[in-house]
Order: C-alpha cells, then structure tokens, then sequence
C-alpha cells in the first residue's frame, strides 16, 4: 500500500512519517466518529442537532474544547477576521460559513455554536481531504490532522454511548 502511495498520490512521498500516521489516525477516529455518533451521515446541519441534544440532557461541557478553538481562531483569524487559511476550508452554503466566522471572530460564543464551528472545521478536513481538495498543498498542512484527534477522542469519550452496538 505504501508504494502504491508514493507512486500514484501526489506529495504522499514527500510527508514524514509522522504526517502520514496523522492522516491516518485522523481518518479511522473520523470514521468511528460519524458511524457512531453521527449514523454514517456527517454534515454541519447534522452535527448541530446532536450538539442541541447533548446540550438538553446536559452533557455540554464547553470548557473541554476551549484549546481546540483557541487554537482554530490562531489558525484562521488575523487582524479580526478571516485569512487566507480560512478561505482553504472551502466551507460550503451547507455548512454555514457565517457561523463558523463568527465564532472564530469572537462575536459568539455560545456553547453550542462553538462546539458546532470547531466540528465544522474538522469535517471540512475530512471532506478536504477524502474528496482530493488537500492534497494540492498536503505536505503544508497535514499536520493539522492531528490537532483534530483530540476534539474528536474527546467527543467520543466524554458524549457518546454506543447501545446496542459493539464497543470492542
């Protein structure tokens, strides 16, 4: 499979080791994340409603995730609004780009929005990544794929049982 990679994906060859195991924790903790918690179905809309309902039974804990978007507004906000990074999300109509620049910028902050702005960002690197957008400038960027691990391990953790499913 490695070969197979160098040979036949641009940039592949030139990722550390580091970078390609990144890519590939990210991919299978995504994965388990939208099978598990979002049904195999992963958009903003979809992803906002299970925010809502881990807010109504309590289960909201913002403070869990505060690093994560301090982290994203260094990222893709300077001098008070978006940058050039910001524009290579590619966020669509669907995925509420308004809100996700909001939150960034500072102007909300409510728990919900926030949680749903920082999983927005992660499910544009997965759909950057697995629908071929990243891969144009792979070798400059991938290591953010493991600065999603956590937000996501911290989901999977904190707010998700898995009743009536095998949990390994």
């Amino acid at each position: 499979m490695e070969n197979w990679l160098n040979n036949h994906v641009y940039g592949y060859q030139n990722l550390s080791v580091e970078e390609k195991q990144s890519i590939m924790h990210f991919s299978m903790l995504w994965s388990f994340f939208e099978n598990y918690v979002l049904d195999t179905r992963a958009n903003a809309c979809r992803i906002r409603r299970k925010i809502i309902s881990w807010e109504d039974e309590g289960r909201l804990h913002i403070n869990n995730f505060q690093h994560h978007k301090d982290y994203f507004v260094q990222r893709y906000i300077e001098n008070g609004g978006p940058n050039y990074r910001f524009q290579h999300l590619n966020l669509r109509d669907s995925d509420n780009q308004q809100l996700v620049q909001d939150v960034l910028e500072g102007s909300i902050n409510d728990p919900v929005s926030v949680l749903t702005a920082i999983l927005t960002i992660i499910l544009r690197y997965r759909n950057n990544l697995f629908h071929g957008l990243k891969w144009e400038y792979v070798s400059q960027c991938s290591w953010n794929f493991g600065n999603t691990d956590p937000p996501v391990c911290t989901l999977w953790l904190y707010y998700h049982s898995y009743p009536g499913k095998n949990s390994g």
